[in-house]
């Protein structure tokens, strides 16, 4: 049987044939954003570690920081669109492959930033042949390598509908090899009941797959923090912290996506006002468990008057009390205050608090990083300052600029590949309330 004409497909067109001269300088600018990155990369490899801020005490730096973050993301992307296609939510058509795509790129990137922070790339194949099975850092790999392929998976079959769709669409102007890859990807899918019905049991199995693996897989990451003896680290609590935390900044991630590609595709139709708020709303839940879990983190600390625990909490008061502020206290308390009162409910609102939620999420990984690795648990004398405090170099940053460049080149020449809101299944709600003016 072959497939029906999506009519929606028309306002999607443009989408997918033609890019505006202002998307050829966005794409200019992330690949010179991903070229400076380059030649940080070089000045890293010819003259190792020393050009960046990490030495002996302080190991890792905004590198880690940089893995965490991204990996939190991408777990919070298949989480989220999982949870949503397992439960049928009504709403999640517009929204659900946005959050699939930041699963995807999120998880290729992550794992770079380890590379950069490991330093010798030629001794990497070491871990595969000489790897402990004891070690967190072990099964760190396995999980990252298994997500990774369960989540594209998930992605190609949530993708097939679509690929179909645009194989058979004959008014779609695109290149012939183009128009053959649909054609190879779409599988000889043509939209019969049997395959509908294994296309959807498929997918509702690998739904529930990803979000089983995605926990597992940011648990395993907290491990590696909370195994150790650390101050700072050795807490029972960071399996949950970690997970709770990487939900709460993926939401934040795709409602920015969803304000960018609303505006850049003029998706007004499509996604709405009550998208932002349905996000929003999951947003100010993880917002409420984000806060108990700091409360109960740093309250134990605090209580349990260990000596190195306070020298810890002493030096975030005293060095980095601001990020402390910004992390655990705005990116909090916004959220509960903008999208937890009706008036300020806005998608410009919910939009700008989800900025503020990213950076402070963002700044929760950097205080748990670098201040712990600040206080030792053995005293270190008659060393340099600098080699006691760290401080972020060029060509961390630049790395660090050209990770988010290659986040939204990805994300934006797959938006060129296939579109950004799923054609079967989804309506629009052109509603004069969901539209701001």
């Amino acid at each position: 049987m072959e497939l029906q004409q999506n009519n929606s497909l028309k306002d999607f067109a443009p989408q997918l044939e033609r890019t505006s001269i202002y998307g050829y300088a966005w794409l200019a600018f992330l690949v010179a954003v991903i070229i400076l990155g380059f030649f940080a990369f070089l000045a890293q490899v010819i003259n190792g570690h020393e050009v960046t801020g990490m030495r002996d005490n302080v190991v890792w730096g905004v590198y880690i920081v940089n893995f965490i973050f991204f990996m939190g993301i991408s777990y919070a992307g298949a989480l989220i669109s999982g949870t949503l296609h397992l439960f049928k939510t009504a709403w999640r058509k517009p929204i659900i492959r946005m959050a699939e795509f930041i699963t995807i790129i999120a998880l290729l990137i992550g794992p770079c930033f380890i590379l950069l922070c490991i330093g010798r790339l030629d001794k990497l194949h070491y871990l595969v042949i000489f790897g402990r099975i004891q070690s967190p850092i072990t099964w760190d790999v396995i999980a990252i390598t298994t997500d990774i392929f369960g989540c594209f998976i998930f992605l190609y079959l949530s993708l097939l509908r679509d690929l179909a769709t645009l194989r058979d669409y004959e008014l779609l102007r695109l290149p012939n090899w183009r128009k053959k890859l649909y054609k190879v990807l779409a599988l000889g899918y043509n939209g019969s009941p049997e395959q509908q019905k294994r296309l959807n049991r498929a997918t509702d199995i690998m739904a529930a797959m990803v979000i089983a693996i995605a926990i597992i897989v940011y648990s395993v990451l907290a491990w590696i923090f909370s195994v150790t003896l650390q101050p700072g680290w050795h807490s029972t609590i960071f399996g949950p912290y970690f997970v709770i935390a990487a939900v709460y900044s993926g939401s934040a991630v795709l409602i920015v996506c969803m304000w960018v590609f609303r505006k850049v595709y003029h998706l007004e139709e499509y996604i709405t006002k009550k998208h932002f708020v349905s996000v929003g709303v999951i947003m100010l839940v993880l917002a409420a468990f984000f806060g108990y879990f700091t409360f109960s983190d740093y309250l134990t600390k605090w209580y349990g008057s260990e000596k190195n625990d306070e020298l810890l909490i002493q030096l975030l008061f005293k060095e980095f009390y601001w990020p402390f502020i910004f992390s655990n206290y705005v990116g909090v308390l916004l959220p509960l205050i903008v999208i937890g009162i009706a008036k300020f409910r806005t998608i410009t609102n919910i939009t700008l608090t989800a900025v503020v939620v990213i950076i402070a999420l963002w700044l929760n990984r950097y205080i748990i990083v670098v201040p712990t690795l600040e206080s030792p648990y053995l005293p270190i004398q008659d060393s340099r300052p600098e080699w006691l405090n760290y401080s972020a170099t060029w060509v961390e940053w630049s790395l660090t600029a050209a990770g988010v460049a290659i986040f939204c080149l990805l994300f934006t020449l797959a938006s060129k590949f296939i579109t950004i809101v799923p054609l079967v299944g989804t309506q629009g709600e052109n509603k004069k309330e969901d539209v701001l003016v």
